[in-house]
């Protein structure tokens, strides 16, 4: 093959091997999903592993959550109040507060928070533990590291995922109430009756659906990231650095993604 041609497929050949490294890359997480969610019940010693996972994952997400959940509530409900105030529909409030948390913002929104709060410190601690030879030592002392490193803090999103989006689906409520109720004068009654007669159980089961999902993606991304940091051209301190911020890169992006393939498979 001519220097010509060589120059003239290179941009396919660069594209064919990035394409490569993309399914390989997410054939080797999957593989890492299904070994750690074995040993989510491989003994009972992973209960309390789990229980500080969920309060590092969950209990202190909550604050966060709470704040973003009541603003957001907040903006939908004074933006979607003046749309609605152009057609007349201003009843509808409840209704449109209700359907966009429930089904689309309020898993998102979680998982974007999470993901930025506990998903870069569970890459950080367990990429640090693997360059200190930390994850090496547990082998040596025949601990499986990805039962005790990874599968508890999978079990605790899988958990926490769920009663976070509820949280900030509650309170987001609360906050369309607050502005479109409250500041802009809307019928109360109207509000929290659209509420309950536009929701059913198939938006609220959808959006439990995309949190589990979505704690799926963001604890396998962001310890295989850490496990796996030792694999990178950067040692060291500088390769965890780049493996946390590749790792909320990419679980933002995927949760988009998978949040896409979601909704036009659930609605």
């Amino acid at each position: 093959m001519s220097q010509v041609q060589k120059g003239m497929l290179a941009p396919v050949t660069a594209l064919g091997g990035a394409s490569l490294r993309l399914v390989s890359e997410m054939g080797a997480m999957f593989l890492f999903f299904m070994d750690s969610f074995r040993l989510m019940f491989s003994s009972f010693g992973q209960i309390p592993k789990t229980v500080r996972q969920i309060f590092f994952i969950g209990v202190k997400s909550i604050s966060v959550i709470a704040l973003i959940g009541l603003f957001t509530g907040m903006v939908i409900g004074l933006q979607t109040y003046y749309a609605l105030s152009k057609f007349g529909s201003e009843g509808f409030l409840g209704a449109a507060v209700a359907l966009s948390l429930v089904r689309e913002l309020a898993p998102v929104l979680t998982a974007f928070m999470v993901t930025g709060r506990a998903g870069s410190s569970m890459t950080a601690e367990i990429g640090v533990m693997r360059i200190t030879e930390q994850v090496d030592a547990l082998e040596i002392m025949d601990i499986n590291p990805m039962s005790y490193l990874v599968s508890p803090k999978l079990a605790a999103c899988l958990i926490s995922f769920p009663v976070l989006t509820t949280l900030f689906d509650l309170i987001g409520m609360a906050g369309g109430y607050l502005t479109g109720v409250s500041l802009m004068g809307g019928n109360a009654g109207a509000y929290l009756y659209r509420i309950d007669s536009s929701l059913d159980w198939e938006d609220v089961s959808g959006g439990y659906i995309k949190s589990l999902v979505f704690a799926v993606i963001v604890c396998t991304v962001c310890c295989y990231q850490g496990y796996f940091t030792h694999l990178r051209e950067d040692k060291g301190p500088e390769g965890v650095s780049q493996a946390t911020t590749t790792a909320v890169v990419m679980s933002c992006v995927l949760i988009l993604v998978a949040d896409y393939v979601l909704t036009s498979i659930l609605y």
